[in-house]
């Protein structure tokens, strides 16, 4: 029989209390990020710190709530959760408001409503049950099928709203899979493709010329190193035909996509999106248009020195240099504000957070609290990695906040749903039989 007396002194207060510090730095963060000295106290509802205040309000209820329901609630329901939510993205492609170029809300009067946000605690439970199933095995091809299924769904419906930088959040479940028993060699062939199309953006626009006469484009010339470094390995390892036949394949599967560099630049990325990758690889400069947010962000977080210039006393963020300071590039606040000291004391943060997620994911007793967990973990730590690297200058500008600290009330709710099942199911692991 379950003991629910005590059911708060089992809930992970390590976790909670990285969660609430989190939150309140981004509280402070978002009043820096747009003071108005005609409003300045911090609980004003009419700026947008004050308007945070009522979402981090409304996120502790939520977070109550969710430690309230029974944790058999969220396996039980796990694939009606799913389905809602494909059914809610379909409905915000049909009837959701554009805003800034994604068909991606729910507008009612004032209040807006960013659906694609809860899809990720949606998606992480719907794959905790399919992959806790009894004899689902990663290895097997029907489960990496469905497992794709699974997390394909959403990522596409969310593509379809021009959402690009949500849909980029579904590849950090490839972690969870791997966790469970994918192959590394499905992260190995993923970073080979990321690098491969890097390479092949740098070298397109040159071209090389070799005995006075011979003349090769980048691309050319790539595809000719490729060709020598399969001979090379096929006449270097001796061994058997279906070995040959794989770096045959993976040759052409190489070729193929550097040929397909220019169509998927031009046909399949919005403008502004090829454009940030350009200038973020440095094959063009505009300081003024789609490099001027990273611009201005490196100038800040670079001001800001070892110990900062002290809260409220950034110019950059003073001055409004920095476009979407309170929600995408939250990031240099702190590191003008706080300097060096202040952003290393931050990841310091989420890392411990990260950490203590993945300790808590190991000690479950249920296969699916234990897969739930590495999905928020991978979730959390994507959104981090990215929204960090946009801010400093090593990733293209996808427009992901950081969690926890952006400004947002979707973003806010959805990642403390995400984090409060998870810290519930723990809570709970006590009552799961072994």
């Amino acid at each position: 029989m379950r003991n629910q007396k005590n059911i708060f002194a089992n809930i992970d207060n390590i976790t909670v209390i990285l969660y609430v510090v989190l939150v309140f730095i981004g509280w402070i963060s978002i009043y820096a990020a747009v003071y108005n000295e005609e409003h300045h106290s911090i609980f004003d509802i009419s700026q947008r710190y004050g308007m945070q205040l009522l979402w981090i309000s409304a996120a502790f209820v939520i977070a109550l709530i969710i430690l309230l329901i029974d944790a058999q609630f969220y396996t039980a329901f796990a694939y009606p959760i799913f389905i809602g939510l494909l059914l809610t993205l379909i409905g915000v492609l049909l009837f959701g408001a554009e805003v800034k170029g994604s068909k991606s809300w729910f507008k009612i009067g004032s209040f807006a409503l960013q659906p694609s946000e809860f899809g990720k605690f949606a998606t992480a439970l719907a794959l905790a049950k399919y992959l806790s199933t009894m004899n689902i095995k990663m290895q097997d091809l029907k489960t990496k099928l469905i497992a794709s299924v699974i997390i394909g769904a959403p990522a596409i419906l969310i593509l379809l709203q021009n959402d690009t930088g949500s849909t980029l959040v579904y590849a950090s479940f490839v972690f969870v899979l791997y966790r469970e028993g994918l192959s590394g060699n499905v992260l190995l062939i993923a970073l080979y493709t990321a690098f491969l199309f890097v390479i092949s953006l740098l070298m397109r626009i040159n071209t090389f010329t070799f005995f006075s006469n011979l003349v090769l484009t980048g691309d050319q010339l790539l595809i000719v190193i490729l060709a020598l470094i399969a001979a090379l390995i096929i006449y270097v390892t001796q061994r058997t035909k279906k070995f040959w036949m794989i770096v045959v394949a993976g040759f052409i599967f190489s070729a193929g996509l550097i040929f397909s560099v220019d169509y998927i630049f031009e046909n399949v990325l919005e403008p502004h999106q090829s454009k940030r990758i350009n200038v973020l690889l440095g094959i063009e400069s505009d300081p003024k248009g789609a490099g001027y947010n990273v611009n201005q962000s490196l100038i800040a977080i670079g001001s800001g020195g070892f110990a900062g210039k002290g809260f409220l006393e950034g110019t950059q963020t003073k001055f409004d240099f920095v476009p979407e300071q309170s929600t995408d590039f939250i990031f240099c606040t702190i590191g003008e504000e706080w300097g060096f000291l202040g952003s290393f004391v931050l990841i310091c943060l989420y890392v411990g957070l990260f950490l203590r997620i993945i300790f808590l994911a190991e000690r479950q007793r249920s296969i699916f609290s234990r897969i739930y967990g590495y999905a928020v973990a991978s979730i959390l730590f994507f959104h981090f990695l990215i929204n960090i690297g946009m801010a400093i200058g090593l990733a293209p500008v996808i427009g992901i906040p950081l969690p926890f600290i952006s400004y947002g009330g979707s973003s806010l709710w959805s990642f403390t749903i995400l984090l409060f099942i998870f810290i519930k199911l723990d809570a709970e692991r006590i009552n799961v039989l072994r």
